[in-house]
This record gives C-alpha cells, sequence and structure tokens, in this order.
C-alpha cells in the first residue's frame, strides 16, 4: 500500500479514534516499513493524543500495556519518550517491561539523571548504565544487575525504632485486635460482599471526581491500631507537613513567606502510584517477610473490574486512615532529594500530600533546568508530575502555598473571609438552614472552618467560634 492509499484508510477511522483504535494500530504496524511512515504517524497522531492518554491512565493494566505498545507507532521520538518515561515503572510489571522495551527499540536518548548505583561509563551511549540517558529511568529497579561503586554498601542495617516486634501473623493479628484466621478475609480484592472496602465517588474542587476506598468498619479498626502502634512511632522527613500532628497548611505556608518566586507542583495519582510492592518494600525494613507481607495486604486494597479482573499490584486507598502516613514514609527519600536539590539552588522546600512547594528568595536564574530537575526526581522516585497544575507565582502577584497567602504573612484570602462572615449573617437573619446548600453536616462544617480560621488568625477565629455556637444555640 503507498502512502496515499493508507492516509485514505487511515482518514475515515481517525473520526472515532476510541472505536476503531485497533484497525489504526494494525495498519500502522502494518506499514511501518513505508519511507513516508513518518507522514501517516503524523497524521494519525493528532487523533490519538487523548485517547493514549486515557489508557495510560487506566486502573486496567490491559489497557495500559495497549497504550504502551501503541505510543511508538503513533507518537514521533520526542514525544513518545514523554509518554514512556513515566511507564518505565509501572506498577504492573507487564506494563513496565514493554515500555522498557519500546524505550530500547525507539533508541531514545533522553537526558536523564544517571544511576549512581552503577559507576560512570567509558563511553557514552543510549544504554550504558550509569550516563545520562534513560538508563537512569530505573533507578531502584533490577538491584542485582548493577555493580556498585568501590567503597558503597549494597545494603544497611536501618536504624532501630521503637515499633513493637512481631514476628508472625499471629503477632499481627493480637496487635491488631483480631483473630488470625480473618486476616485473609479482610485482605480480600474488591468492595464487594465479604470484602473490606466499599467505593464511591466524590467531587473534586477543581472538576472531575475522585474515587474513594473507605474500609469497613471491621478493617478501619485494624488499620488504625497499625497507624498507632507502628506508622505514628516511625520518623517523617521534616519537609513533609500532611497528615502529621502538629503539622498543619499553616505550618506548610510559613517557610514560603516573602518569597521572590513561588513555585507549586501537583504529584499526579499520588496514593494510587504507591503500590503494594512500595509499601512491601518499606515494611521490610522493620520486619521478615511474613510480617510485612501481612501488613503491606492490611494497608493496601486490590481493586476489582467489572469483569472480574484483580488488578495486582493493590495500592494504598484513599479512604484508609493508614493512606496519610504510609505515603509520606514511603516518600521519606523523595522528600530527602528535593529538600537537597532545594538547598543546593537557594530554595525551600515543603511536601502536604501531594502539592510540592518551592519558593525562592532571589529570583532563580535558571528555573527551567531547575523545574526539569524536579520533574526527574519525581519520576526516578515512582511519581509523576501533574503538569497543568504547575504554578509559578512571583513577587507582586498573589502567591498561595496549600490555600493560604504567604505575600506577606500566611492568611486566609480576604475573599474567603468575607464569605464566611456573610453566610454567618445569613444564619443569623434566615436560620441555619438557609445556609446549608446541600452540605450533610452543615453546623460541623461551621465549627470546623471557624477553628481552621483560628489556626491562621487566632482573634477573628476566636471572634467566629463564638458566634457560631451563639447561632447554634438558637
Amino acid at each position: 500500500m503507498s502512502l496515499v492509499g493508507l492516509l485514505l484508510e487511515l482518514k475515515p477511522l481517525l473520526a472515532d479514534p476510541d472505536a476503531n483504535f485497533e484497525r489504526v494500530a494494525e495498519l500502522l504496524e502494518r506499514h511501518q516499513n513505508l519511507a513516508e511512515y513518518e507522514v501517516a504517524r503524523f497524521y494519525a497522531g493528532r487523533a490519538f493524543v487523548e485517547p493514549v492518554g486515557k489508557l495510560l491512565r487506566s486502573e486496567d493494566p490491559r489497557e495500559r500495556l495497549r497504550g504502551v505498545r501503541i505510543v511508538p507507532l503513533i507518537f514521533a521520538r520526542g514525544n513518545a519518550a514523554q509518554h514512556l518515561r513515566r511507564m518505565v515503572k509501572d506498577a504492573d510489571n507487564t506494563v513496565a517491561g514493554a515500555a522498557r522495551a519500546a524505550v530500547k527499540t525507539l533508541g531514545l536518548a533522553d537526558v536523564a539523571p544517571p544511576d549512581r548505583r552503577a559507576s560512570a561509563p567509558r563511553f557514552a551511549s543510549p544504554t550504558a548504565r550509569g550516563g545520562w540517558n534513560p538508563t537512569g529511568w530505573i533507578f531502584g529497579l533490577f538491584r542485582s544487575q548493577y555493580v556498585f561503586r568501590r567503597g558503597a554498601t549494597a545494603t544497611r542495617t536501618p536504624p532501630k525504632f521503637d515499633v513493637p516486634a512481631l514476628k508472625s501473623r499471629a503477632d499481627v493479628a493480637k496487635l491488631v485486635g483480631v483473630e488470625t484466621g480473618v486476616l485473609p478475609a479482610l485482605m480480600r480484592p474488591g468492595t464487594g460482599k465479604g470484602s473490606g472496602y466499599v467505593e464511591f465517588e466524590i467531587p473534586k474542587r477543581t472538576g472531575g471526581l475522585r474515587k474513594i476506598s473507605a474500609p469497613r468498619v471491621r478493617l478501619k479498626g485494624v488499620q488504625r491500631a497499625i497507624l498507632r502502634e507502628i506508622l505514628a512511632k516511625l520518623p517523617v522527613h521534616p519537609a513533609a507537613h500532611g497528615f502529621i500532628e502538629e503539622r498543619s497548611t499553616l505550618t506548610n505556608a510559613t517557610p514560603h513567606v516573602g518569597a521572590a518566586v513561588v513555585v507549586h507542583i501537583d504529584i499526579e495519582d499520588f496514593f494510587p502510584t504507591v503500590h503494594y510492592r512500595r509499601v512491601l518494600g518499606f515494611f521490610l525494613r522493620h520486619y521478615d517477610e511474613k510480617v510485612a507481607t501481612t501488613l503491606a495486604g492490611l494497608t493496601t486494597h486490590r481493586a476489582k473490574l467489572p469483569d472480574g479482573t484483580v488488578v495486582w499490584p493493590g495500592a494504598l486507598p484513599q479512604g484508609a486512615p493508614t493512606s496519610p502516613a504510609l505515603a509520606n514514609l514511603v516518600c521519606r527519600r523523595l522528600d530527602a532529594r528535593l529538600d537537597a536539590l532545594a538547598r543546593k539552588t537557594g530554595a525551600t522546600y515543603t511536601r502536604y500530600a501531594d502539592d510540592l512547594t518551592f519558593s525562592f528568595r532571589d529570583p532563580p536564574a535558571r528555573l527551567g533546568r531547575f523545574l526539569w530537575w524536579v520533574n526527574a526526581i519525581l519520576q526516578q522516585e515512582g511519581f509523576a508530575e501533574n503538569v497543568k497544575k504547575r504554578r509559578i507565582m512571583r513577587k507582586g502577584n498573589r502567591q498561595r502555598v496549600t490555600g493560604l497567602v504567604v505575600d506577606q504573612k500566611p492568611s486566609i484570602p480576604r475573599e474567603e473571609r468575607r464569605r464566611f462572615k456573610a453566610i454567618l449573617s445569613n444564619c443569623r437573619r434566615h436560620g441555619v438552614a438557609s445556609q446549608a446548600r446541600g452540605k450533610a453536616d452543615f453546623p460541623a462544617w461551621l465549627r470546623g472552618y471557624a477553628a481552621y480560621v483560628r489556626m491562621v488568625h487566632p482573634e477573628l477565629g476566636a471572634k467566629w467560634q463564638r458566634e457560631v455556637e451563639e447561632i447554634l444555640s438558637k
């Protein structure tokens, strides 16, 4: 088939790329030897940006595998690299293997921070371990394949912490207050009868829906025991501020007050990215394999797809009491690397869950280069930046960090304070129910927001707390 014939056959198919995905992939794969193949690739690639993106973000690993396999057919090398670099560490081994094979097939030579476990190569090449090339994308994987530098140790003894000594599943069951035979049932996949979770969706502030996997009563009690007896006793990095006692959005925002430039970066799919094997690796630093697998199974969730397929490996569920603490602990090396990068470039770094904030007292000379390093470190640590949510806020414009304005001092935006003041006024005039507007427990919301204001603006918050109680008492 000639190029013209291929384009004519592709044209009607590209009108509905989702429905004709397989046929388009088949045509492109069959005609890769055409001298003008790049023209056909460009022609089809424009229509497939969104469909391929959906496939690569799918919960179903089979869909992600389809996406990875078509990326080299649809996109030029530069665009293909952008998609594949984040997939080489996919939670599913088959998907990750296909992505690494595609990187090798395309001969990608992107510059990436080297994998320091290996010595620098004598001659530069896209596949030389330890070089500034895509081999750096697999940092942390395939430990046995690397020759460590002289003087480096492959393992080290972890520091001792005041966590309970657990030697068996029976010890875990005793710690969390259930019988040993109950543990497997608490780790069942899905959300059907007999599983440990229920699922529902809530709207995001930025639009769309967020899936919540909430543990049922018995599993929630088990997870709270793990949080209380183990996770709460382990230190997190000082830069982490989310879901930590005596730290808050206020402590996260305060270090960035008065900065010349504030940069906000969001991690995409934060909890789902922390999968079972990462949680298992964390617990293996403190317990043997039997105990670690049990604890990891109790704190991660395996989804079940509509056709009954169980997604493996499981991941941290949004809604479990252990997920924020585990995410903070798993991110300890990420925080250490980003903090070191920030210090080296004269910046300050904090993280609140999936929100990363960097601030510069003086305008940085090479902000683009700094952001490249941040993005590269995120990839090496198994995360991906949500580029659409990146914000660069300069002095003279409003700078916000985790909802607080940090231009001169941490403060709640003026319009939000005015809105709450108007709500209190309307509650006095027309009654509390008139302002609920669909909020399930509006009195609790009033008390919570007033307490939040008191954390940031003590005098104003204390005044509003008194007003809220006066209004609710009537």
